[in-house]
């Protein structure tokens, strides 16, 4: 049998209303203000129309992938039970952080807001942000059956090109340092959308600074 990653259609992860939110700070389900404009899980959303999409087969790119990685898939149903044990582990490890989880069916995403990841208009990481990664890192090396898609974005002002080189650079810059933590680098797809995605208004600072942000996405791999 073909492992593939599980992953839902575009169509499904289009229906945002189904996408739960935990506040970083206390731990409780919420309804988060990123709601207001694109909505929920957009981020997600990109991202699972480029996996999709991407010129090599998905089966090809699988089984390269857990080939390289030497790693296994998650066995029979277990999947869900996989993701809510690695959800859980991630929210207990981010609290008071400021970095968001979000679940949309079997999918976790982790949304990292830039003013607390990353210098105003810089892609080195910032210093006190270490810990926050080293955290992440590790259930990431403990729940190994896992894609991980590291995207960057950006807010609208500047030129479409700029804001595209500064949201590849900071999702690399992202994604190193978490490599460096013992994660295998086969299991990362790193990407920039540039300003593609905004999830608040681009016209108000607020909304600016939600925008300018690295999410890693986790997506199962399957049987």
């Amino acid at each position: 049998m073909n492992k593939q990653i599980r992953i839902f259609t575009l169509a499904s992860v289009l229906a945002l209303t189904g996408c739960t939110t935990f506040d970083p700070y206390t731990g409780e389900e919420k309804t988060t203000n990123t709601a207001k404009g694109a909505g929920i899980g957009a981020g997600a959303a990109l991202v699972i129309s480029y996996i999709a999409n991407k010129d090599e087969s998905s089966a090809e790119r699988n089984k390269r992938m857990l080939r390289d990685a030497g790693i296994g898939a998650i066995v029979g149903g277990g999947v869900g039970y996989y993701m809510d044990t690695q959800e859980a582990k991630l929210r207990k490890q981010l609290r008071s952080t400021g970095v968001s989880v979000e679940r949309d069916g079997d999918n976790i995403n982790l949304i990292m807001p830039g003013n607390i990841t990353f210098p105003t208009a810089g892609s080195a990481l910032k210093s006190d942000f270490y810990s926050v990664l080293d955290s992440v890192a590790l259930v990431l090396e403990e729940f190994d059956k896992t894609v991980i898609v590291v995207a960057g974005y950006t807010d609208s002002q500047g030129s479409d090109s700029y804001n595209q080189q500064l949201s590849e650079k900071r999702a690399t810059s992202v994604a190193s340092y978490l490599k460096m933590k013992k994660i295998t680098p086969a299991r990362f797809d790193v990407v920039g959308f540039g300003e593609k995605s905004p999830i608040a208004d681009n016209a108000t600072a607020d909304g600016r600074t939600l925008n300018r942000r690295v999410e890693l996405t986790l997506l199962p791999i399957t049987e």
